[in-house]
C-alpha cells in the first residue's frame, strides 16, 4: 500500500498574498522565493530542530482552540525563539492571544495574522520524540 510520508505544504487564500507573503518575510524571517512565477516559502528537513515533527491533526466542528479566529485552520510554524518571535509580530501589528505556555512538547504562542487566522508558534524543547 502506499503510504504518506509527510506534510507537503499548507495551502490557503488571502485576499492580498503578496503583502501577506511579504509580512511573514519581514516580520517571521520566511525565506519566500519565487520560482517560475510561483511564490512560496519551502522548509527542509534540515532546518527543523532537533525533535521536531510536523504533526496533521483533525478537530472536531465544535472546537475553541482555534478561537478567536472564525477560520477552520490554524496554522504552526516552529521557531527558534519564541519570545523573539512573539515580540516580531506584535512589532509587526498581530494581535497575540494569551500568554507563553510550557508543556511536555515545548513552548507555545499564538496571535493572529492581518488576514485573521490565528498561528500558534512552537519552540520545542527538544526532550520530546515521536518517531
Amino acid at each position: 500500500m502506499a503510504k504518506v510520508l509527510g506534510v507537503g505544504g499548507v495551502f490557503f487564500k488571502s485576499p492580498d498574498p503578496q503583502k501577506l507573503n511579504a509580512w511573514y518575510a519581514k516580520w517571521l524571517g520566511l525565506p519566500i522565493e519565487t520560482e517560475s512565477g510561483v511564490t512560496f516559502c519551502a522548509f527542509f528537513p534540515k532546518t527543523m530542530p532537533e525533535k521536531g515533527y510536523t504533526v496533521w491533526r483533525a478537530f472536531g466542528v465544535d472546537t475553541k482552540y482555534f478561537d478567536p479566529s472564525e477560520k477552520e485552520f490554524m496554522f504552526n510554524l516552529v521557531v527558534d525563539d519564541i519570545e523573539a518571535s512573539i515580540a516580531q509580530v506584535k512589532e509587526g501589528g498581530a494581535a497575540t492571544i494569551g500568554e507563553i505556555e510550557a508543556s511536555e512538547y515545548g513552548r507555545f504562542a499564538w496571535f493572529m495574522d492581518p488576514d485573521g487566522n490565528k498561528v500558534e508558534l512552537w519552540q520545542p524543547d527538544g526532550k520530546n520524540s515521536h518517531g
